[in-house]
């Protein structure tokens, strides 16, 4: 009983859509970068030389760049709220999960074999249920428009049946007195 009752809050706090990035992919991950009270996007764009637990919450990939000639390592957990998405640029041809074979290599050595691949298809990451979801909202928003349009149709017109009694009244005693 336990088991569930953590696997139901793990699978609470994954995202329901993720890119499915592999080792030897290029990809460009957008982060929440917080500095004080401010908030920013940062892009890190690198190598995937490593990938760890793809199918859990803790899903992880390891992104390797070369910076002033400095090699940089940055793991991201896939499913963490302040990695905003992770998109991919390339995808090479690669014979093992851990390219850490990488880290002594530099320059041209480091280059990986690229193949082809659908790019819009594979960074097209949308969610059916947020989708629909959105739509109901926007139906509902467009209903309770109508609705709110019909209510101030329906007091115009009573305002204007009262203003055609009052004019009405008017002619007659003016009729009246005449």
């Amino acid at each position: 009983m336990s088991f569930e009752l953590i696997k139901k809050v793990n699978d609470a706090q994954k995202k329901s859509s993720v890119v499915e990035a592999r080792s030897g992919d290029t990809v460009r991950v957008h982060q929440k970068i917080k500095e004080g009270t401010k908030e920013r996007i940062q892009i890190f764009e690198g190598v995937v030389i490593r990938t760890d637990r793809n199918n859990s919450h803790t899903a992880r990939i390891t992104v390797r760049k070369v910076a002033s000639g400095v090699g940089v390592e940055k793991s991201f957990l896939i499913h963490s709220p302040l990695v905003e998405k992770i998109e991919i640029t390339r995808r090479s041809k690669v014979r093992r999960n851990f390219l850490s074979f990488l880290r002594d290599r530099s320059g041209k050595s480091t280059r990986l074999k690229n193949k082809n691949f659908d790019r819009e298809g594979v960074n097209d990451v949308h969610d059916a249920a947020l989708e629909a979801e959105e739509k109901a909202e926007e139906a509902r928003l467009k209903e309770l428009a109508a609705a709110e349009h019909e209510a101030k149709m329906a007091e115009k017109a009573a305002a204007e049946a009262e203003l055609l009694a009052k004019q009405a009244e008017v002619e007659a005693r003016h009729s009246e007195e005449a």
